[in-house]
């Protein structure tokens, strides 16, 4: 004999709550920690941001023409926020994020880079709209690039460096201006040392 339809449905109805109550449990169980959600540790900084190196305190200066963005970004590890305008070279600032094929291939090029040039060049890294600066954090560290990283997550350098993406590489002289903006992947060691030499006149 059939049962009487509001039977049925209600019967419906129970097997989905436990249904429910049985996948609320295996996410209890499983923990707190939504996917995709960041890593902390206890004193709510990013998982692993102190074994990046620490963003020093800048001292603030005066406008020059061609100067970088004025806009503060905060650390990606330790430090201060930092303001771009402060900023003095010669430098080289690396636009890149954890998620991006071409910033993952050129990155032992600018690690050896930095490890090449001692006193004579500077080296910035900004991490560019990442949701996981975690996982940015493990991957700075996993690359050796043992220098300062800033992170942009709202796009604030999207329109002033006009980025279509990353990764994209600003060379800044001695006076703070911009001297050359390269808007591609570094292919080589000896692409990125040439125009090191070129557009700031460092020779490595």
């Amino acid at each position: 004999m059939n049962r009487p339809p509001s039977l049925r449905t209600a019967r419906r109805g129970l097997a989905l709550v436990a249904g429910a109550l049985a996948v609320l449990g295996l996410l209890v169980a499983c923990g707190d920690q939504e996917p995709g959600s960041v890593a902390k540790e206890p004193d709510g900084t990013v998982a692993g941001a102190d074994q990046l190196t620490a963003c020093p305190s800048v001292q603030s200066r005066p406008a020059v023409a061609k100067a970088l963005p004025d806009i503060s970004l905060p650390c990606l590890g330790k430090g201060p926020d930092t303001r771009l305008a402060d900023l003095r070279g010669p430098l080289v600032i690396n636009v890149w994020a954890q998620w991006c094929g071409p910033c993952r291939e050129e990155a032992p090029y600018l690690a050896e880079l930095h490890r090449k040039a001692g006193g004579k060049l500077q080296l910035l890294g900004i991490d560019y709209i990442d949701t996981r600066p975690d996982l940015a954090v493990k991957f700075a560290i996993e690359q050796h690039w043992d220098y300062p990283h800033l992170a942009d997550r709202d796009k604030q350098l999207q329109q002033p460096l006009k980025i279509g993406g990353p990764p994209l590489t600003v060379f800044v002289d001695k006076d703070g201006a911009v001297a050359y903006v390269h808007r591609k992947p570094i292919t080589s060691q000896h692409e990125l040392d040439q125009l090191v030499k070129d557009k700031l006149g460092v020779g490595l």
